[in-house]
């Protein structure tokens, strides 16, 4: 009865979101002529309907620490699930989001992003991406808005390791702003991979900023410690259970 109430309230979820997400993405199309403005309304609208949709499978979440929305910031948040390329747009308000240059070719919504003003990396690109990068951050840092960044680069399952990425540091150093560490445990609701969906609560914690001008080598050592540190806490009593078998 279990596996079946998950299996009937993850498919329930999965036909409000991408439905919703689908008839969002068509109806809206004349707001790619309006100011960028208006297509980060809809960002966070977008946002807002993963909050309210993920409850229809049990999934709440819980912010905690300071989310600095008062001053101009990068965000370097941990990356687990898709859970959080919408939610944080719609709790930060929509900052400047940092995202691999693929996601700009998804129909229709790659549209949107470039409206936007995300920042779109070429992965395969290296040194080239990496001075693309430097000046896109500091340009978005001109316009007063707060930049959004996934440091490792891509989703990570939870548990698993994978190191963190230079470009962090590159938009550091351009932009010059404190970097405000996110850690987060979504990856227990939403799978990385996973189409269903597991009841809980996502815990989000924004944690002590890291003052500009450090070192990479100090920069670095502090992000990934501040992050991995906090997401042994969230994880653990997932993991726990997963290891008895809840």
């Amino acid at each position: 009865m279990v596996a079946l109430m998950l299996y009937l309230r993850s498919l329930l979820f999965n036909i409000l979101f991408y439905g919703l997400t689908a008839i969002l993405a068509v109806l809206l199309l004349p707001a790619l002529l309006l100011p960028a403005g208006v297509t980060r309304l809809m960002a966070r609208l977008w946002g807002w309907i993963t909050v309210v949709t993920l409850r229809v499978a049990g999934g709440h979440h819980r912010i905690g620490g300071d989310i600095a929305l008062d001053r101009q910031v990068i965000y370097a948040a941990k990356h687990q699930s898709a859970w959080e390329t919408t939610v944080l747009a719609y709790l930060l308000y929509c900052p400047v989001i940092v995202l691999k240059q693929e996601l700009l070719r998804l129909p229709l919504l790659g549209f949107y992003f470039r409206k936007a003003g995300c920042i779109a990396v070429d992965r395969s690109a290296g040194m080239k991406a990496l001075r693309q990068l430097r000046a896109d951050a500091a340009t978005a840092a001109a316009s007063g808005r707060s930049v959004l960044i996934f440091p490792q680069g891509t989703r990570v399952a939870p548990g698993a390791e994978h190191k963190y990425e230079i470009g962090i540091f590159a938009v550091y150093e351009a932009t010059g702003l404190p970097v405000v560490p996110v850690a987060l445990n979504s990856g227990h609701v939403w799978g990385r991979n996973s189409w269903r969906k597991y009841p809980g609560v996502i815990d989000v914690d924004f944690l002590p900023a890291i003052p500009p001008g450090l070192d990479r080598k100090s920069f670095m050592a502090a992000l990934e410690s501040a992050i991995e540190t906090r997401m042994a806490v969230l994880d653990a009593p997932y993991l726990k259970a997963q290891s008895h078998g809840g």
